[in-house]
């Protein structure tokens, strides 16, 4: 296999985690959280949205968490903005890394954003201008890489426009998003196998969901094609609230013992990260799907036993 030395895993919990979350999370649990993540090695963390409180309750806090977690200089701290307004929140909290988002198929585009395709890069290109301007880097997400809730399969050229777009008005990295966990691993190869004749790999990273249980699958075939960054959510959690059945993300702690066990460093320390689990798993009332918490969970029955 061609592995690289060395992968970035882009931790995505306390937003994307934590967005479909019912209860409210206090906010001080969401700080705590962030500062356990910020010690356990990991180099970035999405640590929330600066979306209208009336679309996602739970991450209405944003600011106030951005502006009282305990920033790690080795940490790049990055959320969500979909317009200028969420701008301005995300540059009064300092935030190292804005991220827009939008979709590779029209019916989920206009489902999450409320628009076209065509029409959400008016609204996208001011908040990367002025993200610029102001000194900070920007990353893009595309939706529905890999098959839409609405319309099925997403046909690549699509892909390849949107991801051309968005490079063009100035983003940095381009996350690829298996929003509802349906890629299988050949056709990450067929679709990386086109995105890497158009953009550097470096500057693309993959972000699956784990709802067919293919995320690990469809992330050792990216690395075999030698793409080294990965976005996931430490326990599982997640999913997207405008995708229907889009539960689990890759979960941070599945992924990091993959790599780990196969000798291909992270910078993570694993001990650090289970009791960042740990914490969260407590928060959320309910016991994470990460194979890993389950492994833990069993380890733990068994040595009471």
């Amino acid at each position: 296999m061609n592995l690289p030395n060395s992968v970035i895993i882009k931790e995505v919990g306390p937003r994307d985690g934590l967005q479909n979350e019912q209860a409210f999370i206090k906010t001080e649990d969401k700080i705590k959280w962030i500062n356990m993540l910020s010690n356990t090695g990991l180099s970035y963390i999405e640590i929330s949205s600066f979306v209208h409180p009336k679309w996602i309750p739970q991450l209405a806090d944003a600011l106030q968490v951005a502006k009282e977690i305990t920033r790690n200089d080795k940490v790049t701290y990055a959320a969500l903005v979909p317009n200028e307004r969420g701008l301005q929140g995300a540059l009064e909290a300092h935030i190292d890394e804005i991220a827009v988002f939008m979709s590779a198929s029209e019916s989920h585009n206009r489902s999450n954003i409320n628009k076209s395709i065509d029409e959400t890069y008016p609204v996208l290109k001011p908040v990367i201008q002025g993200a610029l301007e102001a000194g900070r880097t920007v990353r893009g997400y595309v939706s529905t890489v890999f098959g839409c809730p609405y319309e099925g399969d997403v046909a690549k050229e699509s892909v390849l426009s949107v991801a051309d777009k968005l490079f063009e008005l100035g983003i940095s990295e381009l996350s690829l998003g298996d929003t509802i966990g349906v890629a299988n691993p050949k056709q990450v190869e067929d679709i990386l196998s086109d995105v890497e004749r158009h953009f550097p790999k470096e500057k693309i990273a993959l972000h699956f969901h784990d709802t067919r249980g293919t995320a690990l699958a469809n992330t050792l075939v990216a690395l075999n094609m030698g793409y080294s960054r990965f976005d996931s959510s430490l326990g599982g959690l997640g999913g997207c609230p405008y995708a229907p059945g889009a539960s689990g993300n890759l979960a941070t702690d599945d992924l990091h013992y993959m790599l780990d066990k196969m000798g291909i460093s992270t910078g993570i320390d694993r001990t650090t990260l289970l009791k960042a689990a740990q914490f969260i798993e407590e928060k959320v009332g309910k016991k994470l799907p990460s194979h890993s918490m389950q492994a833990e969970r069993s380890s733990c029955s068994n040595h009471k036993a």
